[in-house]
């Protein structure tokens, strides 16, 4: 089958039950990976805006919209089961702890299944990286764009300066800092 086609093909029935369940008032906790994913917007454009949401973390603090006002702020959308974000957690633990005594600001957001999944990994890896769960709430508020992982680096006036998708190879990772 042509993979164009096979694409197409296999996006419709996520769509279909993602459009399904809002037809009939679902949740977003009941629409599956693969139908999210088969909607998710693109990457936000260089220069573009983003409102932050309230997000509370693993370790018990918040964070809030106001703490990454004025500062640089990486954003980062990441699961336990993706290969990629395996290889590119370490280099943002390295990133985060190099860096947060120049006030980098760090959102990373787990789209795991359940948040018990996120906060175990995270706890045997030892990464310390501020990070939450998405729930429907905080993806409503900032839908996770397309693919996985997704790395957003906000200026101090909240604009995007730089949007990646897919792993970033440890010379990137670092580069970021080049920002603060």
């Amino acid at each position: 089958m042509n993979p164009l086609r096979r694409q197409f093909t296999t996006s419709l029935p996520a769509l279909g039950a993602l459009l399904l369940s809002m037809r009939h008032g679902g949740l977003l906790a009941q629409i599956t990976p693969a139908a999210m994913e088969a909607v998710a917007p693109p990457l936000p454009a260089v220069g573009s805006t983003l409102a932050l949401p309230e997000v509370p973390f693993f370790d018990g603090t918040v964070f809030k919209p106001e703490q990454a006002k004025g500062h640089i702020a990486v954003i980062y959308w990441w699961a336990s089961t993706c290969p990629f974000c395996a290889l590119q957690s370490p280099e943002m633990q390295k990133l985060w702890q190099a860096q947060q005594a120049r006030g980098l600001r760090m959102l990373a957001l787990s789209v795991d299944k359940k948040p018990a999944e996120a906060e175990t990994y995270l706890q045997k890896k030892g990464y310390t990286f501020p990070s939450g769960w998405v729930t429907p709430e905080i993806h409503k508020a900032l839908p996770k764009p397309r693919g996985l992982p997704v790395t957003l680096v906000l200026g101090r006036d909240g604009r995007v300066l730089q949007a990646e998708r897919g792993q970033m190879f440890p010379e990137d990772v670092a580069l970021l800092a080049n920002w603060l």
